[in-house]
C-alpha cells in the first residue's frame, strides 16, 4: 500500500487538517497509520475510496 501524509490527504479531499482530524475522531475518515511518536500517514487507496463513497452518496436520489 502507498502511504500519504496528512497534508496529501488534505490536498486529495479539499478538507483542512482540522476537518480531517475531526472526522477521524468520530470514525468518519480512514484510520491513520502511526509511523512514529509524532508522525502519521494514511493509506492512499482508503482515502480515495472515502472520496468515491462521498461522490456516490451525493449522486444517490433522496429517499422518499
Amino acid at each position: 500500500p502507498v502511504l500519504i501524509s496528512l497534508n496529501d490527504a488534505c490536498s486529495l479531499t479539499s478538507l483542512s487538517r482540522t476537518a480531517i482530524n475531526n472526522r477521524r475522531a468520530i470514525g468518519q475518515f480512514p484510520a491513520a497509520v502511526p509511523l512514529g511518536e509524532k508522525r502519521i500517514a494514511f493509506v492512499r487507496a482508503e482515502v480515495e475510496q472515502w472520496i468515491r463513497d462521498r461522490i456516490s452518496a451525493a449522486r444517490q436520489p433522496e429517499a422518499a
